[in-house]
């Protein structure tokens, strides 16, 4: 993980560093060479994650100075609303490192805590995936709509068995395809209501600015630039819905014409092409 990044922009390693002197481990050493169990943990993953976005976007501005000067807002995908506060002024780098660690730690605690999961539905309306939520739900379990991508693209989380039997009862009902999530447990649902109040106790303790810019949630998608919303914003996040497409929706209408991915993987391009394939996209990850 990060070996692109690493070699079209070195300076990139010191993020690494700083990073691993908080965690107390070698991330540098974890990104490159695993083992990838321990890499893909939530409680490791998540800095390893936040700490690629903030160097990527290192990368980027080292070649685009000024490029802040014209951005008109920030937002992140889940865990990637950290990096976008770290982009607005938000949090400095070290504070991020802070709470993305004990977020990943108190969310993997509460995965461990009883079996769940999480699973998208491709080629089914929001209604219609609902509506599989609701038939498909075991007694006494939690399944529900966690992220809301973007048109035919839909997270399901919740309990191991409901979300299993969704698998079926969303093919039945016509769904092109339903792809198991490789994540810890049942994010954005009250399955993580444990990691709550350590994430808040978390994030009472680091020191928050105003956002330079403004930074769409993830709960509302609507814009924010207090540090006292976002402590609010950040807690609650955990355990309800991701709306990314309306974030993004509400990011078109304010006239953004340019959006940068930053940080791996190609989420960001992907759900623009589903929502308006003239917006460009430009990648700044590996």
């Amino acid at each position: 993980m990060g070996a692109g990044l690493l070699a079209r922009f070195p300076a990139a390693r010191s993020y690494f560093d700083r990073a691993s002197a908080v965690l107390g481990y070698d991330l540098f050493e974890l990104c490159q060479n695993g083992p990838d169990d321990r890499l893909n943990a939530t409680d490791h993953c998540q800095p390893a994650l936040f700490v690629h976005s903030v160097a990527s976007l290192a990368s980027l501005l080292d070649q685009q100075p000024d490029l802040m000067g014209s951005v008109l807002a920030v937002a992140g995908l889940s865990l990637g609303e950290y990096s976008a506060l770290a982009a607005a002024g938000v949090l400095s780098f070290e504070d991020g490192v802070r709470l993305v660690q004990e977020r990943g730690a108190a969310m993997q605690a509460a995965s461990e805590a009883q079996p769940s999961g999480m699973a998208s539905v491709l080629g089914m309306s929001v209604e219609d995936v609902q509506s599989v939520c609701d038939i498909a739900r075991q007694k006494d379990e939690v399944l529900l709509v966690a992220n809301l991508l973007c048109p035919g693209n839909t997270a399901i989380s919740g309990h191991a068995a409901s979300v299993a039997a969704a698998q079926g009862v969303a093919t039945e009902k016509g769904a092109l395809k339903v792809v198991p999530l490789s994540v810890a447990g049942a994010f954005h649902t009250p399955i993580m209501n444990p990691a709550v109040e350590r994430l808040r106790s978390a994030l009472a303790n680091v020191p928050m600015k105003k956002a330079s810019v403004a930074l769409y949630s993830n709960v509302d998608a609507a814009p924010h630039f207090e540090p006292n919303e976002f402590q609010e914003l950040l807690a609650k996040q955990v355990v309800t819905p991701v709306l990314w497409e309306a974030t993004l929706r509400n990011l078109i209408a304010l006239g953004v014409e340019r959006f940068y991915e930053v940080g791996p993987g190609r989420v960001l391009a992907g759900t623009l092409k589903r929502i308006d394939r003239k917006i460009i996209c430009e990648i700044v990850g590996d």
